[in-house]
């Protein structure tokens, strides 16, 4: 066999192992991810790795679903800084923090851990939830994380997902929208809880409280149309470590999320179709005109069928 033959063989190994190594859900403090190669969860529904959104030519790292025929990005890390060029590696660096690097822009992400990764070696592994955490490589199934994405969601809430407070760190979630389907950096509508007062969950709209959905009454929120239903179950946490709004599916077969759009100024979810292949509006707020936050004053009623609408 001469040399040029030898080298092909070698190079066909090397593809091949590499393809085998990342059709995995986890990647190690030895292995880096570049772009072209994906991570994907154990179950098959989310899928991680490089993408371009839209038209734009820019790269990030992203998570979306992975058993469904339209590509739905559901988490971006690296949304205020894009990679310009197809050079971009997903590593875990000697002190266990992720990183995002290129060869043009040096650390263009990283997660920032809030405490110091003790243990060695880590991992970072793409769950069947959508969540992208950081644990020890001994640690299993426990939920002993270092860092996980659903602390740092993007435009979109999935289920399980905490939108709200952690009151002992001081950590806030919330949902930024994009600013365009091109543009996944941060938009100015924003989804959060307010803690002043009795806790709800407001929309803002760059400086302007857009929506609210009134306190939690026990089984939702008391101005928002959320009722109980087949799709999904909401819970409203609030003790002294945590205030929080979550929810999961009823039934685990079914897709469902939540997004915070920019282009229309709603919050939507959605639930996907077997039947037509595509997501379905189940649900978006503001309803109407007479949804946004005191549009007619303290002590003005808003009616839809009136013109003007404030009387």
């Amino acid at each position: 066999m001469d040399a040029l033959s030898l080298l092909l063989i070698c190079c066909k190994l090397l593809l091949i192992f590499s393809e085998f190594s990342f059709a995995s859900d986890v990647l190690t403090s030895s292995q880096s991810l570049s772009d072209g190669n994906t991570l994907i969860s154990k179950g098959g529904s989310f899928e991680l790795g490089f993408f371009s959104p839209g038209s734009s030519e820019n790269r990030y790292v992203g998570i979306w679903y992975k058993s469904i025929p339209v590509k739905t990005v559901v988490w971006v890390a690296n949304r205020l800084k894009p990679i310009n060029d197809s050079s971009g590696l997903l590593t875990i660096n000697r002190t266990g923090n992720p990183v995002l690097t290129s060869l043009s822009m040096g650390i263009v992400w990283s997660a920032s851990l809030s405490k110091e990764v003790q243990q060695t070696p880590v991992i970072l592994q793409l769950l069947d939830s959508g969540n992208l955490i950081l644990r020890g490589e001994q640690d299993g199934d426990s939920e002993n994380y270092f860092w996980q994405s659903f602390d740092y969601p993007s435009d979109t809430l999935l289920p399980g997902m905490k939108l709200g407070w952690d009151l002992k760190t001081g950590l806030e979630r919330r949902v930024t929208s994009w600013k365009s389907s091109n543009d996944p950096s941060p938009g100015d509508l924003i989804w959060k809880i307010e803690r002043q007062g009795n806790p709800e969950l407001v929309m803002w709209k760059g400086s302007t409280k857009f929506y609210r959905t009134g306190p939690w009454n026990g089984v939702t929120f008391s101005a928002s149309s959320i009722k109980p239903n087949p799709i999904f179950n909401s819970s409203f946490v609030s003790n002294e470590d945590e205030l929080y709004y979550t929810y999961i599916l009823v039934d685990k077969a079914v897709f469902s999320r939540t997004l915070v759009n920019q282009t229309l100024s709603l919050r939507q979810r959605f639930v996907w179709s077997k039947a037509t292949q595509s997501w379905e509006l189940y649900i978006s707020v503001p309803r109407d005109q007479c949804d946004t936050y005191n549009l007619c004053g303290d002590y003005g009623i808003c009616s839809i069928s009136k013109s003007p609408v404030c009387q």
